[in-house]
């Protein structure tokens, strides 16, 4: 039985609801974990409460200390951390493994927290007066994450939250929840107190319990649109700080001046790479020109390539998707592509690895000549498939981008500096990638779309993540003496 860890310890709380974990290469249930109730998100909020008076005055050089000392221990035990994602969400052990890297790398940042959170100060900004500024920590924060980085995205909260003086209550996914206990059992074993850090498991309910709790400072969130919309509007309305990251539909622009096999080789790692799970996966390419049809055909050569097996057999290059509901949406959205008059150039329905014929797979899927209007083009279908879009010029191509909801991630294929400008400076989006498929900021920059891939205005991690998890005041200061200007003054004040 998976448990709740609240105040430096697993425990079952009041939950008596469960849910099933899947080994999705099998097929089959290994686990149980508890769904929280109001009552154990309460307790997680006391516990938080309590801890952050102390955790709060902690000098940033003992704070520094436990960022660490974390770290170190993330390195060492990656492989193993590797291993959980793995067999609970599916994707290959490699796959896993770059997963802990991106999320050390935000650790890794965090452990700079004393420049971070470094303020300034202003000598004699008027006659005898000084002006300085600091950032405070807000209290308690919670984050609430999705099942296809069970554990990067929380990697993306935390570190920086307790870095900056902050405790955390985390409610990770359901479907893959294990990760975050071994975590939590990380931060105790590098001397993080008890009550700084908190995992909740559960549903909806343990979700609008944190919503509504206010105890509760600020709340992060990851995963899809409709639900970012809902996270943001109800922890908005009960006065917490909000970031709330949706869903994506991402575009490759391909110009017909790309390098082609260059352009297929990263196409298909970035739709196919575990299994179109992540919300930087390229979904849509758009071949401008003449480039479309050699374009096709060498995706789909590349798909027809990927290796599909379970995560743990170094051989697999693709594992499965999460559950059986999953697989049987993205089919359903592969069936209505072809339905509505697309081009089915790699079907990768029906697919049966031997010796786990019960899995949740889907293999690499390639439609060709989708339409906008298309269920398969306008739906996040989060699953291995690539929809081939053709556009005359690449002003086409950008204004189909930008017609697009979403506002994640794209990219642009092309040997040339002034397509390039034109694109980057042209495209309502987020974060773009020049001849990088998966433009994921580094930790020194901060991560988030635009439009409805963005609820509030903070992106998350890097700079942005330390503003979003402080507040900052200023002190105007003046010591009188015999030398300083202390008369009064009933105007507005000014400098001097």
């Amino acid at each position: 039985m998976i448990e709740h860890w609240i105040g430096g310890r697993f425990t079952a709380g009041v939950s008596t609801r469960r849910a099933p974990v899947y080994q999705p290469a099998t097929g089959q249930q290994q686990h149980e974990v508890l769904l929280g109730e109001p009552d154990d998100v309460d307790a997680a909020v006391t516990a938080a409460a309590a801890a952050f008076e102390g955790w709060r005055e902690e000098s940033l050089s003992r704070r520094t200390k436990v960022l660490f000392a974390f770290r170190e221990l993330v390195n060492a035990r990656a492989g193993r951390l590797a291993e959980i994602v793995s067999d609970e969400h599916g994707k290959v052990l490699s796959d896993a493994a770059g997963e802990i890297q991106r999320g050390l790398e935000v650790i890794e940042y965090a452990c700079g927290i004393p420049s971070l959170v470094a303020g300034s100060y202003s000598h004699q900004a008027s006659a005898g007066v000084d002006v300085f500024d600091f950032r405070e920590p807000l209290g308690v924060c919670a984050g609430i994450t999705p099942f296809n980085f069970p554990a990067m995205v929380p990697m993306w909260m935390h570190p920086i939250a307790i870095a900056c003086g902050n405790t955390f209550v985390l409610k990770p996914s359901e479907r893959d929840p294990s990760v975050s206990g071994f975590v939590a059992e990380l931060w105790r074993e590098a001397g993080l107190p008890d009550g700084v850090f908190n995992v909740v498991h559960g549903d909806r309910v343990a979700v609008d319990a944190i919503l509504a709790h206010p105890g509760i400072a600020a709340v992060s969130f990851v995963g899809s649109t409709p639900i970012a919309r809902y996270i943001h509007q109800q922890a908005s309305a009960t006065g917490k700080r909000v970031q709330a990251l949706g869903g994506a539909k991402n575009h490759a622009v391909v110009l017909p001046d790309a390098d082609l096999d260059f352009a297929a080789d990263h196409l298909s790692a970035s739709a196919f790479g575990s299994a179109g799970q992540r919300c930087m996966a390229i979904s849509a390419a758009v071949a401008v020109g003449g480039a479309a049809d050699e374009l096709v055909d060498r995706v789909s050569r590349k798909a027809g390539e990927v290796v599909v097996g379970p995560g743990r057999d170094p051989a697999s290059e693709m594992g499965p998707v999460i559950t059986p509901a999953a697989k049987e949406r993205i089919e359903n959205l592969i069936a209505a592509g072809e339905r509505q008059g697309a081009t089915l150039a790699v079907d990768g329905r029906g697919l049966k690895v031997p010796g786990y014929e019960n899995g949740f797979f889907v293999g690499p899927t390639v439609l060709d000549r989708v339409g906008a209007g298309m269920d398969v083009y306008r739906e996040e279908v989060f699953g291995p498939v690539l929809s081939v879009l053709r556009a005359p010029t690449v002003d086409d191509a950008i204004e189909m981008i930008n017609s697009n909801p979403y506002g994640n991630g794209t990219a642009l294929f092309t040997g040339s500096g002034a397509a390039a400008r034109r694109f980057q400076r042209g495209v309502h989006v987020g974060m773009i990638g020049i001849n990088v498929p998966i433009p994921v900021p580094m930790a020194y920059h901060s991560f988030g779309g635009w439009k409805d891939s963005l609820f509030g205005q903070s992106h998350i991690y890097g700079p942005e993540g330390v503003a979003f998890y402080t507040r900052a005041k200023v002190v105007t200061q003046r010591w009188p003496g015999e030398d300083a200007l202390t008369e009064a003054s009933l105007h507005f004040p000014t400098a001097r």
